[in-house]
């Protein structure tokens, strides 16, 4: 019985960091067919699961619990790409938390009420400089990234020229202090034209072609 005790005042010592984090991740919004996988979290590291994501559509998660100052890796396996090649990713600030100055006044019509786009002081970042993996690899390559997170006008990832099929996606993010705050996920390359469409396209310039040909004949 006294060891019992022992380890339970044990355990209210512990400091919190070192107790099992409370971490709840929920897929907030969607729109053109984003549909959401099931979320795990090990440790630091967040896995979003299989995310089907169409061209143009969107897919909004909600964030709450990351340990403040913590790098954590978020990986997911993206489907539905045949038809577009980029995918960009987004962290959201809540407004009103003390360190909005730096927003910019003129927000995008996508960001929600009550969020803004992250800027350098708030305390929210995809861990630049912290050497995590950022990388969105399918078979036969690897995306091309870009980084916008220097500037207070966000902090974005884009992972462009993904090949067709399913592409495994990895970047770090990290919390500064934010209790909570959104991840956007969105497709937001120019959908290429399926092989339906393209064999209407090619019906349809065939056609013309035989119809100026029949109509010079004719002259």
């Amino acid at each position: 019985m006294k060891r019992l005790w022992v380890l339970l005042a044990f355990g209210v010592l512990l400091p919190a960091t070192a107790r099992a984090e409370s971490i709840a991740i929920s897929l907030q919004s969607t729109s053109g067919g984003f549909t959401g996988g099931s979320t795990a979290v090990n440790t630091h590291a967040i896995d979003l699961g299989t995310i089907v994501v169409p061209a143009g559509s969107v897919g909004t998660y909600l964030i709450k619990g990351l340990q403040e100052g913590a790098n954590y890796v978020v990986s997911l396996i993206v489907s539905g790409t045949p038809n577009w090649d980029t995918l960009r990713a987004e962290l959201l600030d809540p407004v009103s938390d003390g360190n909005d100055a730096l927003d910019p006044k003129t927000q995008a019509a996508y960001v929600p009420s009550g969020y803004s786009t992250s800027n350098n002081l708030d305390g929210l970042s995809f861990a630049q400089d912290s050497a995590l993996s950022r990388s969105a690899i399918f078979a036969g390559g690897t995306g091309k990234l870009t980084a916008d997170e220097m500037t207070n006008m966000g902090d974005i990832l884009t992972f462009a020229s993904l090949g067709s099929g399913m592409v495994r996606v990895t970047f770090g993010l990290r919390n500064y202090g934010s209790n909570a705050f959104l991840l956007r996920l969105n497709a937001n390359g120019s959908p290429t034209p399926e092989p339906a469409s393209m064999l209407l396209l090619g019906t349809g310039l065939a056609g013309l072609a035989a119809y100026r040909r029949r109509r010079a004949a004719n002259r």
